[in-house]
């Protein structure tokens, strides 16, 4: 029996909801499990104990001084990476598009460099700054691309956005490269660090350094939902509609290059979320972006912390970078869509 296209709305709403609520199970489950998850075992009785106040002195040290900040970095940087992916795809029509792919984290990097090789620290004060040399260089590498992949009367050309992201992002990798051999042993090993995604030793200063940008630019670009929608249907509607279409467009990519750089600034160079959560969302709920862009902030939290705990899991008390998790699953994925757009 065919529904009417109000009941098809509820239906389509009651479904988002339902997603909403085993998103958000799955997020809170990857954020307790981690928290239980280190060298020293903590029972979930235990954590949940020394949350509400409890606990003894060595379990308080241990989760609000080691595990709970880093916790909550992941979770900013994975809320930040997947929108930062769902604005790249939506505000470029390109399905490949992501800050990691299009050279944006290149750029990012080549910033912290920069950072670490004025200041030699991540840690005090000084930690503030990492997401504005991030993006700086982030913004450098965005412009570089954006402006050998747009022409004149076709905008935006999705093909050649990939071609040129690769192509600046290997230049900024060999400037990132050429300055950290520059570095001392101690700074040089940090960088290797950073760049291979590891999140070990983030404490409160980095969770306060990322917060604003998370908190300012997610809802900025949420409630710039539909003018994603309208980038769907071609500069064409949208400039027939009365949309200031590469204003908007610029603007939107703007903030999204700030929250990918701001994020990998904390987490080191993370790829490949940005790419996967806006398509597991879109399956998940569809294409309009009021309703899968939070999905894809949750899925975004959900990969990064399950990559960050699986690292510190299997390989215990040594611990692989999430970022090397979350490779092993990005690649392949990336594959797949590739051989799909291919054989479409």
């Amino acid at each position: 029996m065919s529904m009417n296209p109000y009941q098809l709305a509820q239906h389509k709403k009651r479904r988002v909801l339902l997603i909403s609520a085993i998103c958000c199970a799955a997020a809170i489950s990857a954020i307790l499990i981690g928290l239980n998850t280190g060298t020293i075992a903590l029972s979930p009785l235990e954590v949940w104990r020394t949350l509400l106040g409890g606990g003894s002195p060595t379990e308080q040290m241990i989760l609000f001084d080691y595990r709970l900040p880093r916790i909550l970095v992941t979770v900013l940087a994975g809320i930040g990476l997947g929108i930062a992916g769902a604005v790249f795809q939506g505000a470029t029509r390109n399905a490949l598009a992501d800050p990691g792919i299009l050279g944006i984290n290149n750029g990012a990097a080549l910033g912290l460099i920069v950072f670490v090789s004025f200041f030699r620290t991540m840690e005090g004060p000084a930690a503030l700054l990492i997401p504005i040399f991030t993006f700086m260089g982030g913004a450098v590498c965005a412009v570089i691309i954006f402006l050998f992949a747009y022409e004149r009367h076709r905008g935006i050309i999705p093909i050649r956005l990939i071609l040129v992201g690769i192509a600046v992002a290997a230049g900024f990798s060999a400037l990132t490269l050429l300055l950290s051999l520059r570095l001392d042993p101690d700074t040089y090993a940090f960088a290797a660090r950073w760049l291979a995604g590891s999140i070990w030793g983030r404490d409160w200063v980095h969770v306060w350094s990322l917060l604003p940008w998370i908190a300012v630019l997610v809802p900025l670009i949420y409630y710039r939902a539909k003018l994603l929608d309208l980038f769907a249907l071609g500069d064409d509607i949208s400039y027939s509609l009365g949309n200031p279409v590469n204003r908007e467009r610029l603007l939107l990519l703007s903030m999204a290059v700030a929250l990918s750089c701001a994020s990998v600034s904390m987490t080191g160079g993370i790829g490949f979320i940005g790419l996967i959560a806006p398509h597991i969302a879109k399956r998940l709920v569809g294409p309009r972006h009021r309703y899968f862009l939070p999905i894809a902030a949750m899925i975004g939290l959900v990969v990064l912390v399950a990559a960050d705990t699986i690292g510190r899991w299997i390989f215990r008390p040594n611990a692989i970078p999430a970022g090397v998790v979350v490779a092993l699953i990005g690649g392949p994925y990336f594959l797949y869509l590739l051989f799909k757009s291919k054989a479409a």
